[in-house]
């Protein structure tokens, strides 16, 4: 599910699963996603193409929002610890010229990367970590800051968020620059209002506040200031996570079996990915875990005809695809050609052979109609603001707007009425979004049921445990980055009784 701004299909975006991300200077395939899809490879500072929308799903990557980690190890490769004039100057240049937000960050860093395109590699990392760095604190450091000015907000995150040291910078900064710099140092203790220290609109704290309570939202919102580890998904039909993870290890690559799928690994840091072997002969994907546990969800069978409604970049279609074995008719809809032209060289290296995508004007296309009532298990990836993808877009919380989430909710209900005229009695129905707000979750779920008596709820941690699946949040999914180490995610599993 995506947000707005960057819709997958008519419904949606990707980004958090994909093919490892595109050089810099390079647009990449569509994750955003990866951001979501396209060709592997880690830009320094994160091209376009997809997650965004990358919202979830295509090739690896390095995620909006590359913590200072990610620079930290571009000095040990030769960047000097004390940033030079040139690249604090880069820095505020793209600060000033993305803080407006009239598209997503990665895809206006991108730009601004083909627009200088002299800069390094390591150049690129420090602006790319810098810029992400200032989207996901630009509230408390506006507010420290005491001012707006590209170059002063750029020596803020610097100071505060990359941890960088001010002790040689003589000669590096101006003597008025320093002077400020001392007094913004001296604010660093101030106390802030609690929305502003959470970094996050007024509007999105209050309605946090009201679903969750006054401590899961201050845990919510602490989790949302860190940057996202690296999920990767294996493909059953070309390896093991066991093999899997040997092999990363033989390329010097640390990665971890994700606690829940049991096809995640989990990788801290953001090595190069779009080359390696796995990535190449399709045996891995970038995904995040929640993204891989609402495939789960769906449970389907080697014989059965399955639709991904709204597929986007195709991450839960390719998971779907390798959890019937490349049996069964899966159809992969959505209202773009670009993001299905993008899924098609991975649903190549994937190897599967049962999945048909199927591009489609809106969602009572004669598409959807002639399939009706035929259908075992379609899954609704919902178009919504993305908050639970904070840690990887921190940007979505300066671009989406309060008034926009009565509009989606229409979207989402619409949608999801005319995905339930595919299923056949007896059939299953998955509403999926990766969003935190009851508005696009629980509340549409249940102006659904009241409309289609024909559906009842299920239970999704029943689902899991036959799946042999340990998690348990209830009769829906709700997953959230603190408690559960991914994106935030809400799944709903609905059945046809008549």
């Amino acid at each position: 599910m995506s947000p707005p701004a960057r819709p997958k299909g008519e419904y949606r975006g990707a980004t958090r699963e994909g093919t490892p991300s595109t050089p810099p200077g390079r647009p990449k395939g569509e994750y955003r996603s990866a951001t979501r899809e396209g060709t592997p490879s880690t830009p320094p500072g994160r091209p376009k193409g997809e997650y965004r929308s990358a919202k979830r799903e295509g090739t690896p990557t390095t995620p909006p929002g590359r913590s200072k980690g990610a620079y930290r190890s571009a000095q040990r490769e030769g960047t000097p610890a004390s940033p030079r004039a040139n690249q604090i100057a880069g820095l505020a240049s793209a600060i000033a010229e993305i803080r407006a937000l009239q598209h997503p960050a990665d895809s206006l860093l991108h730009d601004f990367f083909r627009r200088h395109k002299a800069m390094g590699q390591h150049d690129r990392a420090f602006i790319a970590d810098g810029v992400f760095a200032y989207f996901r604190r630009r509230r408390s450091l506006e507010a420290l800051a005491q001012t707006q000015r590209p170059m002063r907000l750029a020596l803020a995150v610097l100071v505060r968020e990359l941890g960088i040291g001010t002790r040689e910078w003589d000669g590096v900064i101006g003597n008025e620059d320093a002077l400020w710099l001392r007094e913004f140092k001296a604010r660093l203790a101030t106390s802030l209002p609690a929305a502003v220290a959470a970094d996050l609109p007024d509007w999105l704290w209050e309605r946090l506040g009201a679903a969750y309570g006054d401590a899961e939202r201050g845990a919510l919102a602490h989790a949302w200031l860190a940057s996202a580890p690296l999920d990767l998904r294996i493909n059953p039909l070309k390896t093991t996570r066991d093999d899997a993870r040997a092999a990363l290890a033989a390329s010097g690559i640390d990665a971890q079996p994700t606690p829940y799928s049991p096809l995640g690994l989990r990788i801290a840091g953001r090595p190069s990915l779009a080359r390696h072997t796995l990535f190449v002969s399709g045996a891995l994907e970038v995904q995040d875990e929640g993204s891989q546990l609402v495939g789960y969800l769906v449970a389907p069978k080697r014989s059965e005809m399955v639709v991904d409604f709204c597929a986007g970049a195709g991450g839960k279609t390719l998971l779907l695809g390798a959890l019937m074995r490349s049996q069964g008719r899966l159809y992969a809809f959505d209202t773009h050609d670009r993001r299905l032209a993008n899924l098609k060289p991975r649903l190549a290296r994937s190897g599967l052979s049962n999945v048909h995508p199927q591009l489609i004007a809106h969602e009572r296309d004669t598409k959807i109609k002639r399939l009706a009532g035929k259908i075992d298990r379609v899954l609704v990836d919902a178009p919504c603001t993305g908050f639970g993808t904070l840690r990887r877009n921190p940007d979505l919380k300066w671009r989406q707007q309060e008034s926009a989430i009565a509009e989606l909710a229409r979207k989402q209900q619409s949608i999801l009425a005319a995905a339930a005229t595919l299923v056949k009695p007896g059939g299953r129905l998955v509403y999926a979004t990766c969003s935190v707000l009851p508005d696009e979750n629980d509340v549409v779920v249940a102006a659904f049921l009241a409309a289609h008596p024909a559906f009842s709820r299920g239970d999704a941690a029943a689902d899991l445990a036959r799946a042999g699946i340990g998690l348990d949040t209830g009769p829906a999914l709700r997953l959230l980055p603190h408690k559960h180490g991914c994106d935030g995610f809400y799944a709903e599993v609905l059945t046809r009784i008549a």
